[in-house]
């Protein structure tokens, strides 16, 4: 994979109802609703600073930017050609954000020498030990696991400052291996199931802890994405509470 991306390669899509632009690539890894719901719940406050594990073309950390000012936006990613696109997206949104090359497991200086008031990762979704890899490189980086969950978690820890919280979306069924890694370095753990619809069961999980928090743990109750019990066509049917997060830029609030 190019480190730069051809611009015939590259398409401009809008998040948070055209408040943000993200040029990503046509083919490969594009940021969905994840990120956003991501950057919805972390309970940033102008002032703080934030670092993105894995930041891809910059969905999460540049969502939290709009819908928070004032913070101090800090990205970590592996794959050159996405961290260019994170640059470029920063710059495009006019959104001040240093974006940083590198790896988690040996971060650069720049990142190791400092802590920060919030991490956020959405970390690969698969082990590769029981799925198939995806033919594009750069869509199996961010689908495909190569660090392990738990390096993820620990690697967040260190950087996080005290009182300040790493949150993290997952795939459920991931929860059991995602709260032990998170126990083992963070407190006051809480966990939000994402559910599509009424009466389903969730695929997706917010899961947040605090650096030397000491609360007991919170099961929150789910947060339903689409209205109904089926899709009803060729359009979208987001709840209220929803829409709001992916198209006004509200905050999504663990406690509903």
């Amino acid at each position: 994979m190019a480190e730069v991306w051809p611009e015939d390669q590259l398409s401009a899509d809008r998040f948070l109802g055209g408040k943000l632009q993200l040029i990503q690539p046509k083919s490969g890894y594009r940021a969905g609703i994840d990120p956003v719901l991501l950057a919805a719940s972390v309970p940033a406050a102008s002032g703080d600073t934030v670092l993105d594990l894995g930041c891809g073309a910059g969905a999460a950390l540049l969502c939290l930017g709009r819908r928070v000012p004032g913070l101090s936006l800090t990205g970590l990613e592996l794959q050159p050609s996405y961290a260019d696109l994170a640059r470029r997206n920063a710059a495009l949104n006019q959104l001040g954000a240093e974006i940083v090359n590198g790896d988690l497991q040996q971060m650069p200086a720049c990142i190791t020498q400092r802590q920060f008031s919030h991490v956020i990762a959405n970390p690969p979704y698969f082990d590769r030990c029981t799925g198939t890899r995806a033919q594009d490189a750069g869509r199996e980086a961010a689908l495909g696991e190569d660090t392990p969950l738990a390096d993820w978690i620990a690697s967040a820890a260190k950087r996080v400052a005290p009182k300040g919280t790493v949150t993290v979306i997952q795939r459920a069924e991931r929860m059991p291996a995602l709260l032990s890694a998170m126990a083992s370095h963070l407190g006051s753990l809480e966990a939000l199931p994402l559910i599509p619809r009424p009466g389903r069961t969730a695929r997706l999980i917010l899961l947040r802890g605090r650096k030397g928090g000491r609360a007991d743990f919170k099961l929150h109750h789910g947060w339903v994405l689409h209205e109904g019990n089926s899709h009803p066509g060729d359009r979208e049917n987001y709840t209220n509470a929803t829409a709001c997060v992916l198209r006004d830029g509200a905050a999504l609030q663990f406690s509903q």
